[in-house]
């Protein structure tokens, strides 16, 4: 617990404060939807946070409470998860529902809360943590756009294949959707469990946490999501997962979209799109709006906006990401680090490469040309003109380098300060640091 003046300390959720936040995120998010009312969406995915979430325990939010009157008037959570990076773990936390009460603001609460989450991440272990929000706004707190998120083609309703079209070849076999249900829950883990060996960054759940996404939210939570399974006969192949109504603007969102076999995709892709429009056309008979398109928030390369009904291309949005220490994230990449040398065949021929952060620095052990270590030392005073430097590499754009956002050569090009002592280590940390497909849904 800290206490920053007399009038407001800083201190962990409890479950008792269920109520009253739930009251104040209700009252200060998503404003402009509801025309200044409390937003009832919000107020039900807090209640959820603090009952029962599978990723959230009550102290995993922090709070500001008022002295004078003991009520929470500032908060935000921690959703703590594990994602896997090609097959390597890394633990993440999803920064959610920062919020002040208006009367409060000016007095650097925001700010405040920051630094205590941050501190106690760094106590913790946790080296990554992530938000989507204000443009700008996070990068003050120390924050890049690191992340990518979306940019797959909105599909406008007229291009979608015809309700009950859900074969791409007209068969009548072939894999199939339909909702998911509680006993889909192992083989859905079992899918994602596969799939996180792949190169790419996921965030896998078990079969607690598919149960909680398929059966465990409030009706009424904004981040509830519907899930949808790609079944070939009696078997679970892949799963769809779309919003619970439509947006605004009368689109349906796709956050994730999984297929366990590759070769099955051209017929998934054909198969989940026509559920869309079924699912699309059912809310737009419950909603005050029509149905105008299916928004997948995937990248586009995603096999199902690859190889789905074509649409408009939109620019992609970024996730907002921090590291505490890039030293320690590197470190937590070496078996990552390791094979992809391995694989291009290549040896580092010296014992030790240095990378220096302005700051700090890493220390890259080798026995026999292979990576055996990563040890944080002290940053040189000039890391351009130190000769024991090999590589002079930005916080941010380590970062960026490490999680798959941004390669070498894109590095190279977009921060004059990244420097490399020749052209063999240019070519050694290139192939460390490839781009990585981003295939998470968060848990939130």
């Amino acid at each position: 617990m800290t206490r920053e003046n007399d009038r407001y300390v800083i201190r962990p959720g409890r479950a008792c404060d269920a109520v009253e936040l739930a009251r104040l995120h209700a009252s200060v998010q998503l404003q402009t939807v509801t025309n200044g009312q409390p937003h009832p969406g919000i107020a039900a995915w807090v209640e959820d946070l603090l009952d029962g979430h599978p990723s959230v325990a009550p102290d995993d939010f922090l709070v500001a409470e008022d002295s004078a009157t003991g009520r929470p008037v500032a908060s935000l959570v921690g959703l703590r998860q594990d994602w896997c990076l090609a097959g390597v773990r890394l633990p993440v936390a999803q920064v959610e529902l920062v919020g002040t009460a208006s009367e409060h603001r000016g007095n650097r609460l925001t700010e405040r809360l920051f630094a205590a989450l941050h501190q106690r991440y760094a106590v913790d272990g946790v080296p990554v943590q992530i938000i989507e929000g204000i443009p700008y706004f996070y990068r003050r707190l120390g924050y890049d756009y690191a992340l990518a998120n979306d940019g797959a083609a909105l599909v406008p309703v007229t291009a979608l294949p015809a309700i009950g079209q859900d074969r791409s070849d007209g068969s009548s076999s072939g894999p199939m959707v339909r909702p998911a249900t509680v006993a889909d829950a192992d083989a859905l883990a079992d899918i994602d469990q596969r799939l996180a060996d792949v190169n790419a960054l996921v965030c896998a759940r078990d079969a607690e946490v598919w149960r909680y996404e398929i059966a465990g939210r409030r009706p009424a939570d904004i981040a509830r999501r519907e899930v949808a399974v790609l079944v070939h006969g009696a078997d679970v192949r892949g799963y769809l997962v779309h919003g619970a109504r439509l947006s605004a603007a009368g689109e349906l969102i796709v956050v994730a979209a999984a297929c366990e076999r590759p070769a099955d995709w051209p017929q998934a892709a054909a198969a989940m799109h026509a559920h869309l429009n079924q699912v699309g056309r059912q809310y737009e008979a419950s909603a005050d709006r029509p149905f105008a398109a299916v928004r997948p928030i995937l990248d586009p390369n995603h096999p199902l906006a690859r190889l789905g009904p074509p649409g408009v291309v939109k620019r992609p949005r970024g996730w907002y990401v921090r590291t505490g220490n890039p030293v320690d994230l590197l470190a937590r990449l070496q078996p990552l680090l390791r094979n992809r040398w391995h694989t291009a065949e290549l040896r580092w021929p010296e014992p030790a490469l240095t990378i220096d952060t302005y700051g700090h620095a890493a220390r890259l052990e080798f026995t026999d040309g292979e990576l055996t270590a990563v040890t944080a030392i002290p940053g040189a005073v000039s890391p351009s003109t130190d000769p024991r430097t090999h590589a002079a590499i930005p916080p941010g754009a380590l970062l960026q380098l490490s999680i798959g956002h941004r390669t070498l050569p894109e590095v190279l090009g977009n921060w004059p300060d990244c420097l490399l002592r020749d052209r063999f280590t240019e070519h050694f940390l290139t192939a460390a640091f490839p781009h990585v497909p981003v295939r998470v849904w968060p848990r939130n």
